[in-house]
Formats: structure tokens, sequence, C-alpha cells
């Protein structure tokens, strides 16, 4: 299952305000959804962004993807700057890791013919 992070429209008429939650990818703009992790408000005057950076990064380490205004929003809480700090380092290590794995076994695989 495809998770993103998007917006869903909420309010009345001409009156919008939005949920941020994590839905299916499948899934329409305003159905069905996982989990909320945070509100935005674009009318008031500055925008009110309400946004639950622990629940947020746990989405992201998952796999979520972002929608491109969701991730304005998060930049602008912080929750982006947060993931990018816990998952930076642990995924460029795992990637060297994997990759120094795989050319160990490409070479003990190249030497056993």
């Amino acid at each position: 299952m495809a998770v993103k992070l998007r917006l869903m429209r909420m309010g009345k008429k001409k009156q919008p305000t939005y949920r941020v939650v994590a839905a299916d990818g499948r899934s329409p703009r305003d159905g069905r959804f996982i989990e909320i992790v945070g509100t935005y408000e674009p009318r008031s005057d500055p925008s009110i962004i309400n946004i639950d950076n622990a629940k947020v990064v746990k989405w992201l380490a998952d796999g979520a993807q972002p929608t491109d205004v969701v991730q304005k929003l998060l930049v602008i809480s912080g929750a982006w700057d947060e993931f990018k700090a816990t998952a930076g380092p642990k995924t460029t290590t795992e990637a060297a890791t994997s990759r120094a794995a795989a050319i160990k076994n490409a070479a003990l695989g190249a030497g056993a013919k």
C-alpha cells in the first residue's frame, strides 16, 4: 500500500480548512484516511499550521510520500528537518552497508566458480 501524506479539505463552502492526513494513495482526496497528523488553516492571518511532528516523522520513516504542498508545510513546521536529521545518516549508512555486502557476495560468488 502506497501511503501519502496529503491534505483533506474540510470546512464550509469558500471557507476551507484542511487536515493533514496519512492516506492510501488510491483513496479519494476527502475519502478514507489512516491517521490525522495535523491541521492547516490558510484563511487566518497568518496561516495556522498544527503538525504532530512525532507522527509525521514516524510515517516518513515508514516510507510515506508527502505531496508538494504538505512537504512545504512540513518544512515550515520543522518536521521535515527533524526527519532528515534522523533518517539522513541512517539511510546512507544502510545503503553503504548493503552495497558493501552486495560487493562481498559478488566477489565470493565469482571466486566459487
